[in-house]
């Protein structure tokens, strides 16, 4: 209908391309307009004289005495018809009204349950055509959460970058054997940085490179590693090496850690707080009515036994329910129900109040853990950061972990929820959608909640006779210093009940004096290769990976050893997981534009991650390939 110029016109031609069901929408659309064009102008033009004058009359009138057919209002209705008809052409994806909303002025589209979604940004390009007059159209009400009263928003800024937080992050470069034999980094688990990429994707933007954190994109999927049986240890250490799919010539290390699962009833007592941030910036559908959703959904899964108690925080904190058993869910319910945005963010009264509540109902022996929800945009009371951490982490050492789940977009504050979390001694992770929700506090409760270790931290000391050189992907903010491994009182990582851990480094064997990597210093003259070819004929490990980790009420850590030996196997010969985890790696090198990204594109990430689908019972693989697409139209878009 030509309403759409440039980038804007690129991206929904070529989402209608890659979309038999939205050709056949688009030709619908098509045809309704030539019929109202031709059913209009049959009709006769009205003149001026026919209307009315007023003589108070402010405006100017046409000097013409035709008055023109406002066909701009019809492009409009059309366009927002369009983005109403792709919803209900999608059959793949039934909507649960009481969960799910499709509201076209919100800043964010919640994810359907069902499956992973795929045409949220053609919606958002939909919607964006229908707001070109700088009119709001609303979604249907009854697509609307049943919660919460219709909202009118305006579109969020074009750059949610601008005015959301994350914390700088420089990739690690390559470090040399000879200089530096030991890598040394605490464990991550969360999985934030992953469903905080996909929602800038899935509103048809690029992610800012700093909210990509690779090793949080790979850590998001479960991969098939054998968790350790009974008691005796916490995890289990699963290695795999093969050829690095955009490097050939280099090799791909995989280190997998599997937290140890429990049986039926064989969890502890739960006595939780939920700290809920009801402050105005709370004020829309995909924050606190996404917040109570979530929070019934966990619900949904405690024991009778455990307890649940709820504090929330605006300008001053209040407790809206005291700790209650799990079983009397429909009080818990009612109090969710109630709670209503308002006011400004004073989030240290909150945290002083929820460590409390949790102090007075300490559980002895069972879990302790506060649940923060909340778009973390601290702005009253205690608001640095540092200041933040040091009260997270006092609080921390009475009242038991914390989880830290973010919820919104547009201010949106990653720094703040991640160093939140660490201090806590507790994960992260980033709510867009139910489905987010399910998977984090419904599939992985357990995960979520339970601890199984604590202050974990990695240490892999590489082989100089078979490794010129190493970098660790990912983890640019955990990395140690080797000196810490050993010592009980730096921090490491928490691993939660049935939790995977993966960590890939990239290496350059020995011997390869064609890579760049070797260049970087010149050759040790007393420690280099030539004292060391006689310990490579008995010495074949390319190396050790060293694991240290305390008990979840301990203050002693344990040492684990893992010894790898690398049998030249290709790409192609390593396993599905093996190559699902090193698609994820390129992606996310792919987002940042690394420069170590090597060969990779979004093309041959789609044909790795195509080979890795064997373990994908819950679609969340798929819905990757969904957003590699979308991101690889978008790369398209900005290169013009």
């Amino acid at each position: 209908m030509g309403e759409l110029e440039g980038a804007e016109a690129a991206k929904v031609a070529e989402a209608v391309r890659l979309d038999p069901t939205l050709q056949a929408v688009v030709a619908e659309v098509q045809a309704l307009s030539e019929t109202m064009e031709s059913v209009l102008g049959a009709e006769p033009l009205p003149t001026v004289e026919e209307f009315e004058l007023k003589p108070e009359a402010h405006y100017p009138m046409p000097s013409s005495k035709v008055v023109k057919f406002p066909y701009y209002w019809v492009a409009g209705a059309v366009a927002a018809a369009f983005a109403v008809m792709v919803l209900i052409q999608e059959k793949e994806f039934p909507l649960a009204l009481h969960q799910e909303a499709v509201v076209f002025e919100m800043d964010l589209v919640p994810e359907p349950m069902a499956a992973p979604e795929r045409v949220e940004a053609e919606m958002a390009a939909a919607a964006r055509m229908a707001k070109r007059d700088k009119k709001v159209f609303p979604g249907p009400k009854s697509m609307q959460y049943a919660s919460t009263p219709p909202m009118m928003m305006a579109m969020p800024p074009d750059d949610l970058a601008a005015t959301e937080g994350y914390a700088p992050l420089a990739e690690a470069d390559w470090q040399r054997v000879q200089d530096h034999p030991f890598s040394t980094f605490a464990v991550d688990v969360d999985s934030a940085s992953y469903a905080s990429v996909r929602r800038f994707l899935n509103q048809g933007e690029l992610p800012p490179v700093d909210a990509v954190r690779v090793e949080e994109l790979i850590t998001a999927f479960d991969y098939d590693y054998t968790a350790p049986q009974g008691e005796d240890r916490p995890f289990t250490a699963q290695l795999e090496v093969g050829s690095a799919p955009w490097a050939p010539g280099h090799r791909l290390v995989r280190v997998g850690l599997k937290g140890r699962e429990f049986a039926p009833g064989e969890r502890a007592a739960a006595n939780l707080v939920f700290l809920l941030d009801v402050s105005g910036s709370m004020n829309t559908p995909q924050k606190l009515p996404l917040v109570k959703e979530a929070m019934r959904l966990l619900v949904g899964k405690l024991r009778a036994d455990d307890r649940v108690a709820i504090v929330t925080y605006a300008g001053a904190s209040g407790l809206a329910l005291p700790s209650t058993l799990a079983n009397r869910r429909r009080e818990i319910f009612v109090a969710l129900d109630a709670l209503q945005p308002a006011g400004s963010t004073n989030g240290s009264k909150g945290i002083h109040l929820a460590y409390d509540i949790a102090k007075a109902n300490l559980v002895v022996g069972g879990i302790n853990r506060v649940i923060l929800c909340t778009d973390g945009d601290f702005n009253v009371g205690t608001t640095n950061e540092g200041d933040l951490g040091r009260l997270i982490t006092e609080k921390a050492k009475s009242g038991g972990g914390l989880t830290a789940l973010g919820f919104g977009t547009g201010n949106y504050q990653d720094d703040t929820m991640e160093q939140m979390a660490n201090k806590g001694n507790g994960n992260y992770g980033y709510i867009d959608s139910a489905r987010e929700a399910r998977r984090l506090l419904v599939e992985q409760v357990d995960g979520t909640l339970a601890t199984i270790a604590k202050d974990v931290k990695i240490q892999v000391e590489f082989n100089p006779t078979q490794v010129a050189a190493y970098r660790l992907i990912g983890y640019d903010n955990r990395l140690r210093a080797k000196e810490d491994f050993n010592n009980d009182e730096k921090d490491g990582g928490e691993i939660g009940a049935g939790h995977s851990v993966t960590a890939l480094y990239e290496v350059v064997l020995a011997g390869n004096t064609a890579d760049a990597t070797r260049k970087q210093v010149d050759e040790l003259r007393y420690s280099g290769e030539t004292s060391s070819k006689v310990r490579a004929e008995v010495n074949h490990e390319l190396l050790t990976v060293k694991i240290r980790a305390k008990a979840p009420d301990g203050d002693v850590s344990e040492l684990w050893e893992f010894p790898l030996v690398d049998r030249g196997a290709s790409f192609a010969a390593t396993t599905p997981d093996f190559k699902f985890a090193s698609a994820v790696a390129g992606f996310g090198m792919l987002l940042r534009d690394s420069a170590f990204k090597g060969q990779t594109t979004c093309s041959r990430v789609l044909v790795w991650a195509e080979s890795g689908m064997a373990n994908d019972a819950t679609g969340y693989r798929q819905e990757f390939l969904d957003l590699v697409r979308k991101a690889e139209v978008l790369h398209r878009t900005e290169r013009g």
